[in-house]
């Protein structure tokens, strides 16, 4: 995600390297480098040539103090600036709803977009994240297949669907579904609508009568990140139509330039309330447009890190691993179960690029999210009495181990040598001794 981008800055801004002071013609040279790249990451040309505008209005008119570079300051000027240009704070979405009513939420977009699978996994997000009771409701009446789509998804995040096979009237379906709701108790209705492969007046007539009909607290448009100004100028046209309150932008983590991101905001003035970084049912994120400028300057992003490391963790879980730590009981069980907890935190090479530094490292390197298969494989040809206790696995239970995962025994010893070492290391660091010490470094600190 912004890969080409985040080196195209980088690029430029080494033209300041060196500079002592910041001059007109040094910015000048600077910006032009930056437009160029903004340009090529499909961001719309208005908003690059405002961009680089006020950014060198912005360092033309400032101070620079004798302990900031000309190249740092240009770094934090441009940052500050990308946040404006993406909407400067992170929008919430109104669950507010009305006395005695759901709160309804209808999904827009075109076809492949994923406004489906997204209408799914903002159902998990609401149920998960603030306590919400969802209701998902099919009322893609175009495309049958859409229904039984939004059925298994919401199987799959154990939330309920209202649908009505056969239905050829949505906005029924959608009216349906809200008495449903109400009869039922569930206080978020988010409504699946139908899309077309590109805009047309009776998509648009269909949806401005759904919309007429449920009057949403929410109309949140879906958008596909990787069709660069063609996802700006459907944003534009529905927005002309619906007065969406949103965007969700699909397909972020993909091969993306990332010029919808910057563009939307500027262009249709709704900001991006949410992304889809990922195929789990899981990886959909709150945009933040300060901490999206920290990643396409190469800064990381370990807020988010740490909230999706949150967002897996179960307090209870972890007393009872402390407590198995403690002992050196942490078995292979164990450590399935914190292999199951990064896996559904997302990308795990999105994951790594959310730490500073370590995104330029590893941009090269294909990662695959499929790493942790072998592993799985052992611990799933291990016998339950293994499991529990490493340390009787010998060669004869190693070779028929590796037997059973398609594995060679090189690879099993090398697992479970490092899953030694893994373990061996974290009963150390809850020794008395160790405890004891962090302490003493702790009061030495104040």
């Amino acid at each position: 995600m912004f890969e080409n981008l985040s080196e195209r800055l980088e690029r430029s801004f080494k033209i300041l390297k060196g500079e002592g002071k910041i001059t007109e013609i040094n910015v000048a040279e600077t910006l032009k480098d930056v437009r160029k790249a903004l340009l090529e990451a499909d961001v719309n040309y208005k908003v690059a040539k405002s961009f680089t505008d006020t950014v060198k209005q912005k360092a033309l008119g400032m101070d620079v103090l004798t302990s900031v570079k000309p190249g740092q300051l240009m770094v934090k000027i441009v940052h500050d600036e990308l946040a404006d240009l993406m909407g400067g704070e992170a929008t919430e979405l109104n669950l507010a709803g009305r006395p005695g009513a759901p709160t309804v939420i209808l999904m827009a977009g075109l076809n492949g977009a994923g406004k489906t699978t997204m209408s799914g996994k903002l159902a998990l997000r609401l149920k998960t994240q603030n306590h919400k009771k969802p209701l998902l409701a099919a009322c893609d009446t175009f495309r049958p297949a859409a229904m039984e789509q939004l059925r298994v998804l919401a199987e799959q995040v154990q939330v309920p669907c209202y649908l009505e096979p056969g239905a050829t009237d949505p906005i029924a379906v959608a009216k349906n579904a809200i008495v449903e709701a109400k009869q039922k108790g569930y206080d978020v209705v988010i409504v699946d609508t139908a899309g077309r492969q590109s805009i047309d007046e009776e998509l648009m007539i269909q949806i401005e009568q759904i919309k007429a009909a449920v009057n949403p607290d929410e109309t949140l448009l879906v958008v596909d990140a990787m069709t660069g100004q063609d996802a700006v100028n459907t944003a534009k046209t529905f927005n002309e139509r619906l007065e969406i309150d949103g965007v969700i932008l699909t397909k972020l983590d993909g091969d993306t330039r990332g010029g919808a991101a910057l563009s939307i905001r500027t262009v249709v003035t709704k900001p991006i309330k949410f992304v889809g970084t990922g195929e789990k049912m899981e990886a959909l994120d709150v945009f933040h447009p300060s901490r999206m400028a920290d990643r396409i300057l190469g800064m990381g992003d370990i807020v988010s890190f740490v909230e999706r490391a949150q967002q897996q963790f179960d307090e209870k879980e972890a007393k009872r691993l402390q407590q198995k730590i403690a002992k050196n009981k942490f078995d292979y069980n164990d450590f399935l179960g914190q292999i199951e907890q990064i896996k559904k935190m997302g990308n795990i090479k999105d994951l790594a690029s959310m730490i500073p530094g370590v995104g330029k490292a590893i941009k090269d390197i294909d990662i695959d999210d499929n790493a942790f298969k072998s592993v799985e494989a052992m611990i799933g040809s291990m016998t339950p009495y293994e499991r529990e206790h490493p340390e009787c696995i010998n060669m004869s239970r190693k070779m028929r181990i590796a037997k059973g995962s398609g594995n060679s025994i090189d690879e099993v010893n090398r697992v479970t040598k490092q899953f030694e070492q893994m373990r061996k290391m974290m009963h150390q660091m809850t020794s008395p001794k160790m405890a004891q010490a962090m302490k003493q470094m702790q009061r030495m600190r104040r």
